[in-house]
């Protein structure tokens, strides 16, 4: 998909007027819904370079009919010699609309193709809060959406097996 979201894809089928459906991820609105900064150590020590985690989280909701919010949730923390330099909480969402997606792919659209298209403002605001708190700038390296939704599926896989496993289990 384009990043304007709007680069037509066949659908498999026509709309009555001889035309073929096109399919469509639209975004419709993105903003920050939570933002969090803490910086202990604050601007004495902007030459540091801390040691950084971070932890990536997708949520997706339907809204209405065609409508979806997908939440991009990112927790980057750093600590320097043991000592915490600061934590950034962020959850960047966008507003979806899916046009002639079939339903049994709209989790992979969701959870892989809108946070693609979330991601560089995300990666922006982290940048620029972090620039803000008096701190070396903070470049997030791109993040394999495709992987986060294949490794999310295995683990499913797994918490599925484990409870059909124990419920088979005699006692």
């Amino acid at each position: 998909m384009s990043e304007e979201g709007n680069n037509p894809a066949p659908a498999g089928g026509e709309n009555g007027t001889g035309e073929t459906k096109t399919a469509a991820l639209t975004v419709v609105a993105q903003f920050i819904k939570d933002l969090s900064f803490e910086n202990p150590m604050g601007p004495a020590k902007a030459n540091i370079r801390p040691q950084v985690d971070m932890s990536v989280d997708i949520e997706a909701k339907p809204m209405e009919h065609e409508l979806f919010e997908v939440a991009l949730k990112l927790r980057v923390s750093a600590k320097h010699e043991d000592k915490p330099a600061f934590l950034l909480e962020l959850v960047y969402a966008g507003l979806f609309v899916l046009h002639n997606i079939p339903e049994q792919i709209h989790n992979q659209i969701l959870l892989i193709e809108a946070p693609h298209l979330l991601f560089p403002f995300a990666r922006r605001i982290v940048a620029d809060v972090v620039r803000d708190g008096g701190l070396p700038t903070l470049m997030i390296e791109p993040i394999d959406f495709a992987a986060l939704y294949q490794a999310r599926l295995e683990e499913m896989k797994k918490q599925q097996q484990a409870v059909s496993g124990s419920a088979a289990a005699p006692n």
